[in-house]
């Protein structure tokens, strides 16, 4: 046996592992499955909720098995009545302060806690003593808290500050006074969160949540005098089906229009339209930046959640990001200007509903600077909640498509959906706008993939264009970090969440990084079959310019398309 490996018995299985794995990791090569509330791997190894118990053999002695490692010869018991009893006890404490009213509850359907009790076949809690009661935080437009239904795992902890670099929650208090709060506020909404939602997607209950607007959607739906239109972004189409239990990265696009026809929205949009009037606003932008010697690098403005962490964290560079609104907004503000006169719709009987991977995107529609564009941001959990409600069977729906003329767009606008994606999007137009030339090679392999940090060099006409591509913004903070210290760019996209909006706070839970890759060569290969790949392309940008935005950067266009940004301290 090599020196860097071990042998081990799991349940009186052989097995052979590397030096320095846990049992955990050693247990799944066997085949044997230990129930984990609060582990991550390389996130939150704390065994602090002992649920992942096991019994070792002499010495007799019970570890857990996310954070014990391996030894030469260990045997290993998962499954003794001794562990049994200790797994049960230990779900039960957890259980006794914990708010058990699973019927009304947001998570009920993919809640860890109750599953894992299921599994331990707990019928009874034991322990009904005293419980602790705190008021649920409802202080944001995006994330809401609600402490009874926290059991103290950290894992949203650990997140925020590992991955995010956010440190916007902390455990506070001692013993049975313990709780996860917001740090150094009373509520969530007064401090330094950025709403990005990374929590909820890790969380095992219902203790962090999107706030939920599917009710305020339902009655515009059924409100008579109201035209009620939705936009859908492009990482829903890869996640959606998810919520139904398909493989991860299936593509419900068509299903997904017939879907949301049936619950009665009059016209089905593209956000993916507005993603190719960003990349003509934004692309325009950095051609002047660069002509004209303003200010660079360009940042991107399309995620929320780095936006407000921008505000928050680094207001300094403020002047570096884009003016550009969002896809989201772009879409809000051009459906009730253009759509609006073009079909006689007063613009107090529209509704605009969104329906977003992102739990941020919920606030951005409520910044005062553009709250007036998009009345309802959905996320895609809660579409996949009101087509069930609908008693709608999705993955058998027959496909249909997008309503025109917002709901036509490019395969680059597809791209957003993916980390690097922004940036590709942009080189491609940008690049045949300033050499005038047809690009030889569409894809820009290198600002793609899973990689924290890239970094890339373009050359146009004569010049070295270099970008970087930085997502989770514990990564933007390096970036930024480089950037102080001299380190210069032309052009930087920034996303709040792991893997971009394909791994966004409001996208079906447990995103691991494989069901981020499954999800964003869907999202490659959307683009990869679709007729048009550029967004400066697209016939219907052309026409939308034609007859109402003139041209990029027009004062037209300025007044409806872009926005200000402020800083916010910490």
């Amino acid at each position: 046996m090599a020196e860097d490996k071990i042998k081990l018995y799991i349940d009186n299985i052989p097995v052979e592992v590397n030096k320095g794995e846990t049992i955990l990791k050693a247990a799944e090569k066997a085949g044997k499955y230990i129930p984990t509330l609060c582990y991550l791997e390389d996130i939150n190894e704390l065994g602090a909720c002992r649920v992942c118990v096991v019994e070792l053999e002499d010495p007799t002695r019970i570890v857990a098995s996310c954070t014990t490692p391996v030894q030469e010869g260990m045997k290993v018991k998962t499954n003794s009545k001794k562990i049994r009893d200790t797994r049960k006890m230990n779900m039960e404490f957890l259980l006794s302060d914990h708010d058990v009213n699973c019927t009304s509850c947001i998570r009920n359907e993919d809640c860890e806690l109750r599953e894992i009790a299921e599994f331990m076949g707990i019928r009874d809690i034991r322990f009904t003593g005293e419980k602790n009661h705190r008021e649920v935080d409802k202080s944001t437009p995006s994330i809401m808290r609600d402490p009874d239904k926290c059991i103290l795992c950290r894992r949203c902890v650990s997140v925020c500050e590992k991955i995010q670099s956010v440190k916007a929650i902390v455990p506070d208090g001692r013993g049975f006074e313990t709780t996860v709060n917001p740090s150094f506020y009373d509520l969530l909404g007064d401090s330094p969160c950025v709403y990005c939602g990374q929590c909820s997607t890790v969380c095992p209950t219902g203790a962090i949540t999107e706030v939920e607007y599917i009710e305020e959607v339902w009655d515009a739906i059924f409100d008579p005098n109201k035209h009620v239109i939705v936009q859908t972004a492009p990482a829903v189409r890869v996640g959606l089906a998810e919520a139904f239990n398909a493989e991860p990265g299936t593509i419900v696009t068509g299903q997904m229009v017939a879907a949301l026809k049936k619950l009665g929205f009059d016209k089905v949009f593209d956000t993916n339209f507005t993603a190719d009037l960003t990349i003509m606003e934004e692309g325009t932008e950095l051609i002047e930046r660069i002509n004209n010697g303003g200010t660079l690098p360009l940042f991107t403005s399309c995620s929320p959640g780095w936006i407000k962490f921008l505000e928050h964290q680094y207001p300094e560079t403020i002047n570096h990001l884009s003016s550009c609104k969002s896809p989201q907004q772009m879409f809000g503000a051009v459906a009730k200007s253009y759509y609006a006169e073009k079909n006689n719709i007063d613009k107090e009987d529209l509704v605009v509903v969104s329906i977003m991977p992102c739990t941020a995107k919920k606030f951005e529609a409520t910044r005062e600077e553009m709250s007036e564009d998009v009345d309802y941001s959905l996320t895609t959990r809660e579409l996949g909640r009101m087509i069930k409600q609908a008693g709608l069977d999705i993955m058998n729906l027959d496909k249909e498509e997008h309503d025109k003329l917002l709901g036509v767009s490019s395969g680059a606008a597809d791209i957003f959906g993916t980390t690097g994606g922004v940036m590709e999007a942009a080189l491609r137009t940008a690049y045949e706008i300033l050499t005038g030339d047809e690009l030889e090679k569409i894809d820009f392999e290198q600002v793609r993939g899973l990689k924290g940090l890239k970094e890339s060099s373009v050359m146009i006409n004569d010049m070295e264009v270099k970008v970087a591509v930085a997502h989770g913004l514990g990564n933007a903070r390096i970036i930024l970090d480089k950037m102080k210290n001299g380190e210069e760019y032309h052009f930087v996209e920034f996303m709040a969440c792991p893997g971009g909006c394909i791994g966004g706070g409001g996208q079906p839970l447990a995103a691991s990084e494989n069901v981020l890759e499954k999800r964003m060569n869907a999202i490659y290969d959307i683009d990869k079959n679709k007729k048009l790949r550029k967004s400066h392309e697209n016939p219907y940008i052309q026409k939308i310019y034609e007859e109402y935005f003139e041209e990029p950067g027009s004062h037209k266009a300025h007044k409806l398309l872009h926005t200000e940004y402020k800083s916010r301290g910490i």
